[in-house]
């Protein structure tokens, strides 16, 4: 498991019975995680919590409020701004144990001493449009969500990159990379970030079981002659490394390495670290 070890503005203090504690800045919020299979103290009771969310049988939730807090504050990873904020279904609009693969793609984009161009899919709040930009690629961030849209933007402001050669996107990613096609339109770099499940304006319905291979194939169609690199994210239960790393081989025919492996975050807890989905590399020979 590769873990983001380099936080200072995020921990996790504790996670027991399908919880974990944490540390946002110096907010704390408590919520469900259903790898924590494991058991001990009910964390429920710490006093230092603000917020706490709490499932429900029908399979949605909502935040408890304990204490006073801000509607949205800003957290920093290394010299990256982010806003957070408790929102719906758990989530506060970053994922942490991402900034593994932020300072990898940090990493190769300014090794490759060339242009790069990237595309984002599925970009939500922009973490990996915001680490792209900062090491010096041009972006193309693409969300079908506004509202996502609208705060990745606020994420590029907060870290220094607004004048930073970013295109926002509202669209359906399919759609998008269709007309991208058509257009001769190509990428030195494909970020991608799909969803498990999902159903799009005109209905229609998204699996990553049955769409993520032909997806990733059209994907194909736009991605450079000297690719830089293709990552795809994935946080479906049961959709193992090997499966990433199987689509990667099969779909990208340009040379280069492929790698895939659990992504997590430490514990404040001795000898327990938490997965958190699985990342899939394509890294071409630059």
């Amino acid at each position: 498991m590769k873990l983001a070890k380099d936080w200072k503005d995020y921990e996790i203090i504790a996670s027991s019975n399908k919880e974990k504690l944490e540390r946002w800045g110096n907010i704390f919020l408590l919520r469900p995680d259903p790898q924590i299979i494991w058991k001990g103290k009910d964390l429920a009771s710490d006093p230092r919590i603000h917020a706490h969310y709490h499932r429900t049988n029908t399979g949605g939730g909502a935040w408890e409020k304990k204490k006073k807090f801000p509607e949205e504050w800003i957290i920093s990873y290394k010299n990256l701004k982010f806003l957070v904020k408790p929102m719906g279904f758990k989530h506060t609009g970053l994922f942490p144990e991402q900034a593994y693969n932020w300072d990898k793609m940090i990493d190769l984009i300014k090794s490759a001493k060339r242009p790069i161009s990237a595309l984002n899919l599925f970009a939500y709040t922009g973490g990996a449009t915001v680490a792209a930009a900062s090491a010096g690629a041009s972006v193309c961030h693409v969300d079908a969500a506004k509202n996502m849209v609208e705060r990745a933007k606020e994420n590029a402001n907060l870290s220094g990159l607004a004048a930073a050669p970013i295109r926002y996107i509202v669209d359906d990613c399919r759609k998008f990379v269709e007309r991208e096609i058509k257009r001769g339109h190509k990428y030195d770099a494909i970020i991608m970030d799909p969803p498990s499940y999902g159903r799009g304006a005109s209905g229609e319905v998204w699996s990553l079981e049955e769409n993520l291979f032909e997806f990733v194939e059209l994907c194909m169609k736009v991605l450079s002659d000297r690719p830089l690199f293709v990552l795809i994210n994935s946080y479906t239960t049961g959709l193992g490394a090997s499966v990433l790393e199987n689509i990667l081989n099969l779909t990208v025919k340009a040379k280069g390495k492929v790698e895939a492996f659990e992504i997590g975050l430490p514990t404040d807890e001795a000898g327990v670290n938490l997965p958190c989905g699985t990342s899939g590399w394509f890294i071409g020979e630059n």
